[in-house]
């Protein structure tokens, strides 16, 4: 709503009415189930797009000097980069995923306990 003369009208369309509701949140929903999907495949059309025309040549003459095919260099130099990352984080998530948390975490509830650090002001 801050926008000169279309921002009451853009949030209107965003919320789906007056006021943040059900509409609201069907759309957001949806835009944030989809929205991935959206960059997935614009990333493919940019990545087919960058190695059938190339990124480096301002002039268009094509030169097979001094060039690598990206497949399978690169992209199983990518796949083990992945693989080291995902790899380790995978293993702690699975076999020890208490081991990062706070140990407040472990202590039991007790509803009819205040925490001290919580007074009346």
């Amino acid at each position: 709503s801050a926008i000169p003369y279309i921002g009451q009208t853009l949030v209107e369309w965003a919320w789906g009415g007056f006021s943040v509701d059900n509409p609201t949140l069907t759309r957001f929903f949806a835009l944030h189930f989809l929205l991935p999907f959206l960059i997935a495949g614009l990333t493919l059309v940019h990545l087919t797009l960058l190695h059938e025309t190339g990124s480096n040549n301002p002039l268009g003459i094509p030169s097979d000097c001094d060039k690598i095919p990206f497949h399978p260099y690169y992209s199983t130099k990518d796949i083990l980069g992945f693989a080291l990352v995902f790899v380790p984080l995978a293993a702690l998530a699975l076999f020890s995923p208490n081991l990062l948390g706070d140990p407040e975490n472990f202590t039991p509830a007790n509803p009819l306990a205040t925490p001290p650090h919580i007074k009346p002001e």
